[in-house]
């Protein structure tokens, strides 16, 4: 199969969100890709540590080819995490595999910082053109749902670890506010889905403050059930 064909594939039902960043799910990438080659492999190279931080690699032979992608273990923020757990480099590995098999060409345009693949470009800019001809009324105003720190101040949180507060927010900038209320957005759906312990893992990795913020923001569903997965 030629390049030009796989990364025309649109990829965009099987990608996840990540803080304004696109992820292609791995196990969707892994089952495309040995549905295109059925003798494609993938390894693992040697971890290399920077400091305290650490890169894993992988590498995926398919359609005659081998290509390698590296990626540093990161945070919910997608920083460097400062010596990684077993869980956390997991994780990088797993995305490490979905980005080297973008290098052969299945949603590499994600990591491109684009929306669609490229036959599909030509009719979203037709759709983007006659959405900006519309004309906007100028009299109604975005509204923008807030947390209730009334009843922020009411829940309590995981035993010893949360103390909801009024104001939380705060102290933190507008963009650090947009931040957050995305990362409650996704502990909200992960708790739907039950991934109970992705959820646990990213709520973990918050500052104290960053943590107090969130849980303010988050429905009284899914407190409980965070709360139930701490005891």
């Amino acid at each position: 199969m030629e390049y030009r064909d796989i990364r025309s594939i649109n990829v965009n039902t099987h990608i996840e969100k990540k803080n304004g960043l696109s992820y292609l799910s791995w196990a969707w990438a892994v089952d495309q890709l040995l549905m295109l080659d059925s003798e494609a492999a993938w390894e693992y190279g040697e971890p290399k540590w920077f400091g305290e931080s650490l890169m894993v690699f992988c590498t995926v032979s398919a359609f005659g080819k081998r290509r390698t992608a590296q990626l540093p273990v990161m945070d919910f923020y997608n920083r460097p995490i400062s010596l990684p757990d077993a869980y956390q480099v997991n994780t990088a590995m797993q995305r490490c595999l979905a980005k080297a098999i973008s290098l052969h060409g299945i949603g590499l345009y994600i990591y491109a910082g684009e929306d669609l693949p490229e036959v599909e470009k030509t009719g979203v800019k037709e759709i983007k053109r006659e959405r900006e001809t519309k004309p906007v009324k100028t009299n109604e105003a975005t509204k923008v749902a807030k947390p209730n720190k009334q009843e922020a101040i009411k829940v309590e949180a995981p035993k010893g670890k949360i103390t909801p507060t009024s104001g939380s927010m705060d102290q933190f900038t507008k963009e650090e506010q947009e931040l957050l209320h995305v990362i409650s957005e996704n502990l909200t759906h992960l708790t739907e889905t039950e991934q109970l312990e992705e959820a646990t893992h990213i709520l973990g990795s918050l500052t104290n403050e960053e943590k107090v913020a969130v849980w303010s923001l988050l429905p009284s569903k899914t407190r409980s059930k965070l709360k139930q997965t701490n005891k």
